[in-house]
């Protein structure tokens, strides 16, 4: 214990409080690598996540321009087709009017002939003559009213046809 007391108390002071500041300085450069560590993988991380929003964005781009394009050639086919379909519905008015000039000569053919009948009758009993007149009155009435009843039935079968294979040909164009 000799040599001990040969040093002096504040020797030994400064000697702990010089291993204390190492032990500090020690924990403090531990713990910069650490946070240089975490800096650097927070940096890669960051860079991860840039280029995974980059991806996402690019992915997105092209998914928005794909849709565009898809839905340009829908509309254009559609668009197509409704042209179509507005032509052939002018084409079937046409008809129609035409289907309909025929059937107003038909109908003045039927006048005359109503009308001729009751001047060219014989002199039969006045009883066969009215029951024969009524007969061809009634008759050519109901084939009037018939014709006309099948005209609009036509034209309305016509256009509805023409809608039809219009939306069948859009919906076959848009499903390919």
């Amino acid at each position: 214990m000799t040599w001990l007391a040969a040093v002096p108390a504040w020797c030994w002071w400064l000697i702990a409080l010089v291993l204390v500041a190492g032990g500090q300085q020690y924990r403090v450069v531990i713990a910069d690598g650490t946070a240089a560590d975490a800096r650097a993988e927070a940096s890669r991380s960051d860079k991860a996540l840039a280029d995974y929003r980059l991806e996402v964005s690019e992915r997105d781009r092209r998914a928005a321009a794909q849709a565009r394009t898809e839905e340009q050639r829908r509309q254009a086919l559609a668009d197509e087709e409704g042209e179509s379909a507005r032509k052939e519905l002018e084409l079937a008015r046409g008809r129609t009017a035409a289907a309909e000039s025929a059937a107003g000569g038909l109908r003045g053919e039927i006048s005359r002939l109503r009308a001729g009948h009751g001047a060219t009758c014989d002199t039969i009993a006045a009883q066969h003559r009215q029951a024969g007149a009524s007969a061809v009155v009634v008759l050519g009435g109901l084939l009037e009213e018939a014709d006309q009843m099948a005209g609009s039935c036509a034209a309305a079968l016509e256009r509805s046809r023409i809608a039809g294979l219009a939306c069948e040909s859009i919906y076959n164009g848009l499903t390919k």
